[in-house]
């Protein structure tokens, strides 16, 4: 299956791309996808999604299918079909 990967800010800068298609296998999770995209865009994108400490996502990002937090669904245990807009959201600043 086909999912379309977007990027904003720092994550953009460090992918070169706005947005990209990845290819997954059949009922792959936002988990999955996250590490494919690590291994892909090597360190400087784990570093900066991931926490060296946990190895999980950094609690200060958003991470958004089809608009919606995947903190509302189940989380990086959250099912991704062909299709689907995945977007990686960066803290946001300024005042």
């Amino acid at each position: 299956m086909k999912v379309n990967a977007k990027f904003f800010a720092s994550v953009r800068e460090i992918t070169g791309k706005k947005e990209e298609l990845v290819e997954l296998k059949d009922g792959a999770t936002v988990g999955e996808l996250l590490k494919i995209l690590a291994e892909k865009y090597g360190k400087k994108f784990k570093e900066y999604v991931f926490d060296e400490k946990t190895d999980s996502p950094r609690n200060n990002l958003q991470f958004l299918m089809d608009g919606r937090s995947v903190t509302t669904m189940n989380g990086l245990q959250t099912k991704l079909y062909e299709g689907c807009q995945f977007a990686i959201i960066p803290p946001v600043g300024g005042g």
